[in-house]
């Protein structure tokens, strides 16, 4: 069960179910032959068995799956002196936050843990065998940037902007992964060989794998959606100490081009990090910049597999909870908000095990799924996998669809379809 308990304060998630809504069965195409596999995301992903508090540096890295915090433990710590004992601004702006939402937090999670308990989730049982993280080495930013020397598709040719993933004999097409939309619009996965390796596509879905500089032909794709999710790569030190990816400062960010890929009253919703900064720039300059006004905040809490806070709610090192900003794209023709869209309540809750593979969030589209309506067109943006029915751009949009984060094994006749398989979330 992908949502397992839900009430007027939000939703408990089985992140690892969403993702494998739609890959019972999975057409497996190689040069010589076509079978059928059923792909489950590898459980060990999402089995964080311990609050980050109560063990030492060592155990939690290894319960983060956080290799780059395992090799630090090697090393002698070095301890950074502060040269004034009080709090700077930013530390006491994200005090003065996390007061005004703690009780929030603290009284809807306990709330829709004993939900979700009464239902037997979370209780601290695990069903993944002791296995090691995949750690597959993305180097797909990387082959984004040396596509740069490809000519990009001209304007006046917008139809050869897409492509097909599958040819009319099913088999896989040669294609282009970066300067054309790749789509599978088959009704099932499938499981295809692309640069080298093997990656899940899921049913009905389309992805452009491009760098910021490259967005045009999602553009020229000519769809408007009526969802837009998106997890910025925020500035901040440690990602620039850990070089894990690039960032984008919010000038640039400011150039997306929400107005060409929303439709009147897209709900856009996006990841913003813990610090204040970031949810002011979010709030006061990127959300005024595109039109979009803002029509409620949520929270994405954070727990182990028995339910406590991945991190205590006061650490003063890292809290136990995200925040998604959520607002309606406003065209400046058009001031009135359609009657038709139901609306937005603030301070939801979405509750979760998190992944132990960095920058992993949890699919939002079946929460998301009456606030825009069964036939409502998605996108995400700075995506790091793919939805079945959704389009995706990123320049690492198909890390986490890579077959070394699933278990295949083989599946019955693909005319048996099981019941819990959903291609098409929203």
């Amino acid at each position: 069960m992908a949502v397992v308990a839900q009430s007027s304060r939000g939703w408990v998630l089985n992140a690892c179910s969403l993702i494998d809504r739609g890959y019972s069965r999975c057409a497996r195409r190689t040069q010589d032959a076509k079978s059928h596999v059923r792909c489950r995301f590898k459980r060990q992903c999402f089995q964080i068995l311990k609050s980050h508090g109560s063990v030492n540096v060592r155990a939690a890295a290894v319960d983060a799956g956080n290799t780059e915090m395992l090799q630090k433990t090697n090393k002698p710590p070095k301890r950074r002196k502060r040269k004034h004992s009080e709090l700077n601004q930013g530390e006491i702006d994200a005090q003065v936050f996390h007061e005004k939402i703690r009780s929030v937090i603290s009284e809807g999670t306990t709330s829709l843990l004993d939900s979700a308990r009464s239902v037997g989730y979370l209780n601290g049982a695990t069903d993944a065998v002791e296995e090691p993280l995949p750690l597959q080495e993305c180097g797909l930013a990387a082959l984004c940037e040396m596509a740069k020397e490809l000519p990009l598709v001209d304007e006046e040719e917008q139809e050869e902007c897409v492509q097909s993933l599958v040819d009319e004999d099913g088999c896989t097409s040669q294609v282009d992964l970066f300067s054309r939309v790749t789509e599978n619009s088959t009704d099932q996965a499938t499981v295809v060989s692309l640069m080298g390796g093997e990656y899940v596509i899921p049913a009905r879905t389309a992805f452009l794998l491009s760098d910021f500089t490259r967005m045009q032909p999602l553009v020229n794709y000519g769809r408007k959606f009526d969802l837009i999710v998106m997890d910025p790569p925020w500035e901040n030190k440690s990602v620039k100490r850990s070089r894990r990816y690039s960032s984008l400062p919010s000038s640039q960010l400011k150039q997306l081009p929400i107005n060409l890929l929303a439709s009147a009253n897209c709900l856009v919703v996006t990841w913003v990090t813990n610090r204040p900064s970031h949810l002011r720039c979010i709030r006061d300059e990127l959300y005024p910049h595109w039109g979009v006004e803002v029509v409620a905040e949520w929270y994405w809490v954070k727990v182990t597999t028995s339910g406590q806070f991945v991190f205590p709610l006061d650490s003063q090192h890292k809290k136990p909870y995200e925040v998604l900003v959520l607002g309606r794209y406003r065209p400046s023709a058009d001031h009135s908000m359609s009657s038709s869209y139901v609306p937005v309540e603030d301070s939801r809750l979405i509750v979760s095990v998190p992944s132990a593979l960095h920058s992993q969030k949890p699919s939002l589209s079946e929460i998301l799924r009456r606030y825009v309506g069964p036939e409502g067109s998605c996108l995400e943006l700075f995506a790091r996998s793919l939805q079945p029915g959704w389009t995706s751009w990123g320049n690492e949009v198909l890390k986490f669809q890579h077959t070394s984060y699933f278990t295949l094994s083989p599946a019955d006749d693909p005319a048996n379809i099981s019941g819990d398989e959903d291609p098409q979330l929203l």
